[in-house]
């Protein structure tokens, strides 16, 4: 009788359980005055329950300050590094000596990113044929030191590798870079166990298509934001998760749908460079980051597969002088938005709970902003 309850209780706990993405967050290094100390921030994102943290500038001494933490590290190398990184090993040792064997595994680095965003058809030089060689002169190096849990990969942007974001079903690879730099990356990934990673900024799509209602951008509960995917049967109810499915979409028509994907990058400006990005305020930050939270909590992060996405990272940390405002923080750190990051297993039955108070808020919003429904168009 005793195990039979206990069974029954087992039961009932994991029917009302659901695992969700991690949440990081990413701390670039500020270009226009001294940073501060590497302990400070490596306290603050311990305080505001970030498991996880992305270095586009992953300094020794920043590395070293997370070594008395549980935070997860996410390493980025920078663009001009790639070449030399592939055309001789004992520059990737050299790399690997002074940002990762000096700390690991105190310092709880599991992923290095290769270059972001590589395909950028902005970016002045094209490193894109020393991609490969770098990821793989890296990965050896790694072994060489007996070290296999970091996983190698590097990081795409929505933009200039995926053809639509509607329907997802649709979403394929841009060509000629699909076949010829994004298949053997996946190969790659596929052989060494390691993540896709893409940057994926709703933000962006919404501004350049006015068709999209900011409501389905921003995560907002309304009975007219959603669109329907003919194909898959798939009912979508914001852009983040629309976007995510067409990244799986596109992986899977090349046939590699079980890697894990990691978004690398993801937020909303509380402040825009141009006076035209009317978008761009700390209203709809502060909307997008608690609609974005709340979505990935709910456990569903990409509607076409469950699991799909294991990792999500907000950009970012903090906000820097003269520059777009995108941070959780202003420049003197202070908190800007009133947000939990916290990530894990989540309580399904908390979740029902307060979904009826969620929607009803969230309606009154959409109500007061005057937002006009979608009428389905095509985007």
């Amino acid at each position: 009788m005793v195990s039979f309850l206990f069974l029954f209780l087992l039961l009932s706990l994991l029917h009302f359980t659901s695992s969700h993405p991690s949440i990081g967050i990413t701390y670039s290094l500020p270009s226009a005055t001294a940073p501060p100390p590497p302990d400070k921030i490596s306290s603050t994102i311990s305080t505001l329950k970030f498991t996880s943290v992305r270095l586009p500038d992953p300094e020794p001494s920043l590395i070293k300050a997370f070594s008395s933490t549980k935070t997860s590290l996410f390493l980025s190398i920078s663009n001009p590094l790639i070449p030399a990184l592939a055309s001789n090993r004992s520059v990737a040792l050299g790399w690997l000596r002074r940002h990762v064997l000096p700390f690991y595994p105190r310092s709880k680095i599991s992923l290095i990113s290769v270059g972001n965003t590589v395909l950028n058809s902005t970016n002045v030089e094209d490193f894109s044929p020393f991609l490969l060689p770098a990821m793989r002169n890296l990965y050896r190096g790694l072994r060489e030191n007996g070290i296999d849990k970091i996983g190698i990969s590097t990081t795409f942007a929505f933009f200039s590798t995926i053809t639509t974001a509607f329907p997802p079903s649709s979403a394929v690879f841009k060509q000629s870079s699909g076949d010829l730099i994004i298949k053997p990356v996946l190969q790659f990934l596929k052989q060494t166990n390691s993540s896709f990673l893409i940057n994926l900024y709703p933000c962006n799509l919404f501004h350049l298509n006015s068709e999209i209602p900011i409501g389905f951008a921003l995560f907002q509960d309304n009975p007219f934001n959603f669109r329907d995917d003919s194909v898959t049967g798939i009912r979508y109810f914001n852009l983040f998760a629309m976007m995510a499915d067409a990244v799986l979409t596109a992986m899977k028509a090349m046939g590699y749908e079980n890697i894990p994907v990691v978004v690398a990058e993801t937020g909303w400006p509380s402040s825009g460079s141009e006076a035209k990005e009317v978008e761009a305020n700390g209203v709809y930050a502060e909307m997008y980051l608690k609609g974005l939270v709340r979505h990935l909590k709910s456990g569903a992060a990409t509607p076409l597969k469950k699991n799909g996405v294991t990792a999500v990272y907000v950009y970012e940390l903090m906000d820097h002088y003269g520059a777009r405002k995108w941070g959780i923080l202003s420049e003197n750190m202070k908190m800007k938005y009133n947000l939990e990051f916290s990530s894990g297993v989540k309580n399904c039955g908390s979740i029902w709970i307060s979904f009826g108070a969620i929607w009803f808020s969230n309606w009154l919003v959409f109500t007061s902003m005057n937002l006009i429904p979608w009428h389905f168009a095509e985007f």
